[in-house]
């Protein structure tokens, strides 16, 4: 058994066109265009609202730690104005 060459192509395209017509396979055609760019862009945006999500936690894991820093430069300035 070989491999599916050009002249079977060309043989599975004209059947193609034969049974659909050429203005049913370019809508075809067209319909497959616009799902491959619409999933493309899902991925995309999926990907955009995992990276938002990081963003969030690495926020609000970054607030404790800012929140303890004013503290000590709060208690600083005090040590430093009492002395």
């Amino acid at each position: 058994m070989g491999s599916i060459g050009a002249p079977e192509l060309i043989v599975i395209a004209l059947i193609a066109l034969l049974l659909f017509g050429a203005g049913r396979i370019a809508d075809i055609g067209k319909g497959l265009g616009q799902g491959i760019k619409n999933f493309k862009q899902g991925i995309k945006e999926a990907g955009d609202d995992a990276d938002d999500a990081k963003d969030a936690k690495a926020e609000k894991a970054e607030k404790p730690a800012k929140k303890e820093a004013k503290k000590e430069d709060a208690k600083k300035e005090e040590a430093a104005e009492e002395a």
